[in-house]
């Protein structure tokens, strides 16, 4: 029983404990993946399971409809182009 619950706190986690901190995109972009993490709490705002992976259909037009209008709607983070888009 208790190697049950072990294999299942190692599944529940395992997108966490995988996932980089700081994520380097196209066009200078950059995302600190363990502050959003931190701050956020909740990974299906932005993936489609609890426990995190691939997000599907990632790209600009998901990253600008998401994050920006996540930020928008906190009230907290990057929304300008140059704000993101770090010249290189």
């Amino acid at each position: 029983m208790k190697g049950i619950i072990v294999a299942i706190t190692i599944v529940a986690f395992a997108g966490t404990a995988f996932a980089a901190d700081v994520m380097q995109f196209k066009r200078g972009v950059k995302f600190n993946h363990k502050i959003h993490q931190d701050s956020l709490k909740d990974c299906t705002k932005c993936h489609a399971k609890p426990e995190g992976g691939k997000i599907e259909g990632f790209g600009k037009e998901f990253a600008h409809k998401t994050c920006k209008g996540c930020h928008a709607e906190m009230k907290k983070g990057p929304n300008a182009c140059k704000d993101c888009h770090k010249q290189q």
